[in-house]
């Protein structure tokens, strides 16, 4: 299993916090360093203070040296499909070819009208999730003079990108024969999101869900695959799951209770809510944790997103790497 830290900065880290999550993880040795890209904060208290994501990925690009970075995902619906290949690819130059990019099509309608964001129906957010995927493919790997005419109505003319991504090792190779960023499509699994993670990414993400509905995805996956003719096993999987540990009894609950309070539960009332995310977490002491990712493995995870709502918490990070990180 490989292991990335992933963070809900909207819950009103700061740039200073991030990059002390992200030096931790580095120090721990997980692959890489992801965030969320939202503009509302939550969960818990209301109007937090919020960080740009692929601003923040820049800060993060100069000030980290091994680690890899990523957001899952950024919503299509935040940025213009041409910049948005523009801003990755500049951040990817920074990090010397370190970034990974999750897309998505947006869901909180409440960050879009706060800041005059448009958002439109799902089937068109979708529609323009296929459309910003199209273009991220086109302007990273295709010849100079690229067009194409988008579901949504965008069109590109005669394009002539550059920087191109960086090359190096372990990247996608693109037709003209450079690399691209890996890219990720995932959620909580749609039959549209499995065509176009078939033919359009590096990886699936499954978010907060079980051992056992991974593997029924993953039947899916493969079945969207073979429908285009793709290798299944060349699309990586990988889930998003919540995290909790300590390294005794008495650490873990004291993050319990921690995790209730910055969420605004009390611990009466909390115990169900942990206990309905029990079964789809890596929580508890080293051994539950462990046992846990074993079953995501078996399930057919290859990476899993240690999604933390503790980030504050460098100490937990530090188990994570402890008691995850290269033993299974």
């Amino acid at each position: 299993m490989r292991y990335i830290l992933m963070t809900e900065p909207q819950q009103g880290m700061s740039y200073a916090d991030q990059l002390a999550a992200a030096g931790r993880a580095e120090r721990n040795g997980f692959e890489a360093f992801f965030r969320a890209d939202h503009f509302a904060s939550f969960p818990g208290e209301a109007g937090q203070p919020t960080t740009d994501a692929w601003t923040v990925m820049a800060g993060l690009a100069r000030e980290t040296a091994r680690i890899g970075l990523g957001v899952l995902v950024a919503p299509v619906t935040f940025r213009h499909p041409g910049v948005f290949a523009k801003v990755v690819t500049t951040v990817d130059e920074m990090s010397g070819g370190r970034v990974e990019v999750g897309v998505g099509a947006g869901w909180n309608e409440i960050e879009h009208t706060q800041l005059g964001l448009s958002f439109p129906p799902i089937r068109e957010r979708a529609d323009l999730m296929e459309d910003q995927l199209a273009i991220l493919h086109g302007l990273w790997g295709e010849p100079d003079g690229w067009s194409y005419d988008g579901v949504t109505g965008l069109r590109l003319e005669g394009a002539l990108f550059r920087p191109r991504p960086v090359d190096v090792p372990g990247r996608p190779r693109t037709p003209i024969g450079g690399a691209r960023p890996r890219i990720i499509v995932g959620g909580s699994g749609s039959p549209r999101s499995y065509r176009l993670a078939a033919r359009y990414a590096d990886e699936f993400n499954l978010s907060s869900s079980s051992p056992a509905r991974a593997a029924e995805i993953g039947l899916e996956l493969d079945a969207a695959c073979e429908a285009v003719g793709r290798d299944p096993a060349t699309l990586t999987r990988s889930t998003m799951a919540g995290v909790l540990v300590g390294r005794t009894r008495a650490e873990v609950e004291a993050r319990e209770a921690a995790l209730l309070a910055a969420f605004g539960a009390d611990l009466e009332t909390g115990e169900a809510w942990l206990e309905e995310r029990r079964e789809r977490w890596v929580h508890g002491t080293p051994d539950e944790a462990r046992a846990q990712v074993q079953r995501f493995a078996e399930a057919g995870m290859e990476r899993i997103m240690l999604q933390d709502f503790l980030p504050w918490d460098l100490d937990m990070i530090d188990v994570m790497g402890e008691e995850l990180v290269g033993r299974l």
